[in-house]
């Protein structure tokens, strides 16, 4: 597993650096220290864990044989004999689709994140022009499972055939574009395993299925290597194991696919098990390849290698560290506000029963839940540009919900764009400007480039976390530096988050430091932003430096600026991408003005009234 590119930082800052500001009304400074608190260690598993299954020496020659290009019933069948294709269990996945669009499947048109596309009107050639989240829906079939999951095999079938006929015809045979990417075959050739009974029906195409599973297998056999990233890998090794499982004489592909798996998976996941890309949608497609592929252990009653059983183990803790009180999931690296039903449904689906992690340091997410708030702290750089997706710069931004309601937000959603969200809108959404924090002259701490992909910007991170003591009770204190606008601007920007450990306070304090011994001259624009959540209702105080906040609940909270604050506090407009991908408009707080290009200090108090 691969570490990522941020410095953990444990020792005390020099008392003078510190920030020396009260909770509230409470006169005893936040960084008066009672105790650090011993966090909990990362659960990342040993190597033997995560190891390819131990082979005697008669497999390890046929995984060689078969590296080689030699044909797998000349490895497992005696000379001269044959065996028919067929497929040799049925799979009983415990993973759910999307009803709604399999509803709409029946009503005879596509619905991905809110756009609908008529069948009829579908082109499925591997060359016609699609935008991503289609892309995925019809050359990957993740429409077979919401179809599946919305009614009977029987009134099923018939529409899944039709659909399946179209994309045969449309693709015969292997050939180029978007349908033939590593990671799209793999999901393809997954779903025709786990719900073959669905696209079988007359001997005709049951036939031409079969031929296409064979053929789609050993394209992956040939360029499984060729993938975009480490989870596109993942899931070509995924379609190559389960053909090995599940057709005839496939012993030696699946100790191939086993092999490459394992390896695949170990290079997807930092120790603490977050997958690279730092996407929770990525996390979340992770866990459930291996939980499809599982079951396709499960369907001829075999275990599946310790490596799978593990890697599952490992992807689950992180993924609950990113979400809300109500249970739906943050919105990071280009992710939108999963729904709970849907996060839920995945975790029950995997089997795995844990706790979110805290302090997820390598994946870079810090968590601190109080028995009512739940704060979500970005504490690392953005994904490398190989790992990178959607990858957004959004250091040091945060979230922040308490009962259950969403009060501070990022925009999100930038993985959506091409349903409901626009694409001509999907690199904003990826910028710093789209998350909860400070901005810098209107630029990014990170350069947002086309395609997902992320430029250079922040380098590294220093984080300080710890448990403190204050008049009016324990808090936990969040201490953060990046290094994104230190080559342009010469600035450091530190964020301290100190959240009261009864949830009713969110103390912050964003400051600017010069990265050598003497700042620069003259001044630069600052903005540091607050996306507040859907139905969030702002109102500005009379002073101009505090607003009042009602949530749709009930709950009255109360921005403030503090005393030495030098800025302007402004409600202007934003966007919330929901869990459906959908846009939604929403209200920001804002905090802007010029500072000093020798640096500054920005404090602001979150605090429950009500």
């Amino acid at each position: 597993m691969t570490a990522p590119r941020h410095a953990d930082v444990s020792r005390d800052r020099p008392r003078e650096e510190q920030s020396a500001l009260p909770l509230g009304d409470d006169p005893a400074p936040t960084t008066h220290l009672l105790a650090e608190r011993v966090l909990e260690p990362s659960r990342a598993l040993v190597a033997t864990d995560l190891a390819p299954p131990a082979l005697g020496a008669v497999e390890r020659l046929i995984q060689f044989a078969y590296r080689l290009g030699v044909p797998a019933s000349a490895l497992t069948l005696p000379m001269g004999r044959t065996e028919s294709m067929r497929i040799l269990a049925t799979v009983d996945s415990p993973l759910s689709g999307d009803r709604a669009a399999g509803v709409a499947l029946r009503a005879g048109h596509f619905l991905v994140h809110g756009v609908k596309a008529p069948i009829g009107q579908m082109d499925f050639a591997s060359n016609t022009r699609l935008t991503a989240p289609f892309e995925r829906v019809v050359h990957g079939y993740a429409w077979l499972r919401d179809l599946a999951g919305c009614t009977t095999r029987d009134q099923a079938a018939p529409v899944a055939n039709r659909i399946h006929a179209a994309w045969l015809d449309a693709n015969p045979r292997p050939g180029k574009g978007r349908a033939w990417e590593v990671e799209l075959v793999g999901h393809r050739l997954l779903a025709w395993l786990v719900h073959a009974p669905l696209i079988m029906g007359s001997e005709p195409l049951r036939g031409r299925t079969l031929t296409a599973i064979e053929d789609g297998a050993r394209w992956l056999d040939r360029h499984v290597g060729q993938a975009q990233d480490r989870l596109g890998e993942v899931a070509g090794w995924v379609g190559i194991v389960a053909a090995g499982l599940l057709l005839p004489g496939g012993k030696p592909r699946r100790i191939f696919g086993e092999s490459g798996l394992a390896r695949a998976l170990g290079e997807l996941t930092a120790e603490d098990g977050g997958v690279l890309s730092r996407s929770p949608i990525a996390q979340m497609e992770a866990i459930a390849l291996l939980v499809d592929l599982v079951a396709c252990y499960a369907a001829l009653d075999r275990d599946p290698p310790q490596a799978l059983t593990a890697m599952k183990a490992l992807l689950v803790p992180p993924l609950l560290s990113l979400l809300h009180g109500e249970g739906g999931l943050g919105s990071w690296q280009g992710a939108n506000a999963v729904p709970t039903e849907r996060v839920a449904a995945l975790v029950a689906a995997s089997g795995v029963r844990t706790r979110p992690l805290k302090d997820v340091r390598h994946w870079g997410y810090q968590r601190v839940a109080t028995r009512d708030a739940v704060l979500h702290f970005d504490a690392a750089p953005p994904p490398l540009p190989r790992h990178a997706r959607a990858g957004c710069a959004s250091t040091l931004a945060f979230e922040f919900s308490s009962r259950g309601e969403r009060l501070i937000v990022n925009c999100g959603g930038a993985a959506t764009a091409g349903g409901q969200v626009p694409v001509r809108i999907e690199q904003g959404l990826r910028g710093t400007a789209a998350h909860s924090t400070l901005v810098l002259d209107e630029s990014n701490s990170t350069a947002v480039l086309l395609k997902g992909q992320i430029g250079m910007g922040v380098k590294e991170v220093e984080i300080d976390r710890r448990q403190i003591e204050t008049g009016r009770g324990t808090a936990t204190r969040l201490d953060a530096t990046h290094d994104g606008y230190a080559s342009r601007y010469g600035l450091l920007h530190r964020r301290i988050l100190v959240l009261r450990d009864d949830g009713t306070e969110l103390l912050g304090e964003d400051i600017l430091t010069p990265q050598g011994k003497r700042g620069k001259r003259g001044k630069i624009a600052f903005a540091i932003r607050f996306h507040c959540g859907r139905g969030v209702e702002l109102r500005l105080g009379e002073d101009g430096r505090g607003a009042t906040m009602l949530l749709p609940g009930g709950q009255h909270w109360q921005f403030r600026l503090g005393h030495e604050c030098d800025g302007e506090l402004a409600i202007d407009e934003s966007i919330w991408v929901d869990g459906q991908g959908r846009p939604q408009p929403i209200q920001q707080l804002v905090i802007q003005g010029m500072t000093s290009r020798s640096g500054g200090s920005f404090s602001w108090l979150l605090k429950q009234m009500g």
